[in-house]
């Protein structure tokens, strides 16, 4: 391979992982980043995505729902550990909080919005497009990159492959991938 050769196709490799970034989508006073939804076998019932939704607002909002043209249904669901050590899957009820100034993380093993019945494998580097519905800020439009993992898109972005955890490395009781941490400027809320 020449070096011209090399650096065309480095180039277009660049090109085409760029294109897999997701932009941050701005809602009112709400920003989206990091949206991705984990590739799916031939025929699985169901699919998992992830985002961080910021809250710039002075109000709390709350994630009510979602659609797809790509599924029959999509659900804002969390992931609990009960008593006697078993995860625990369910629909979140009331939808999810956006407290004001403050940064939500849907992630793997907590909050994530559950796609059911997806109408069509979701592979790699393909996109679904999503409606994300807010009780007080409404509905936008968001395109979800499938992926293996986080799709990094600037500060927000979260998780193992950005740096992150999982986890959102809070204590205090807060749900295992949501993060709860002060915007840059912010005191943080108090419990």
């Amino acid at each position: 391979m020449t070096k011209m050769t090399r650096a065309l196709a480095v180039a277009g490799a660049m090109m085409l992982a760029g294109s897999a970034f997701a932009q941050p989508v701005q809602l009112g006073t709400l920003t989206i980043t990091s949206p991705w939804v984990r590739p799916t076998p031939p025929g699985a019932p169901s699919a998992a995505g992830y985002l961080s939704i910021v809250n710039h607002g002075a109000a709390e909002d709350r994630l009510v729902g979602a659609t797809t043209p790509d599924a029959a249904s999509v659900q804002v669901h969390e992931m609990s550990m009960t008593g006697n050590g078993v995860m625990k899957m369910r629909p979140v009820p009331g939808g999810l909080a956006i407290p004001p100034g403050r940064t939500v993380t849907l992630a793997p093993d907590g909050y994530h919005l559950m796609i059911i019945g997806p109408r069509q494998e979701f592979k790699p580097g393909e996109r679904v497009p999503v409606t994300l519905v807010f009780k007080h800020a409404g509905k936008v439009a968001v395109s979800f990159p499938v992926a293996n993992g986080p799709v990094a898109n600037g500060p927000v972005a979260n998780g193992p492959a950005a740096g992150g955890s999982a986890a959102g490395g809070q204590a205090g009781g807060a749900m295992p991938g949501m993060t709860m941490g002060a915007m840059p400027g912010k005191a943080p809320a108090k419990p």
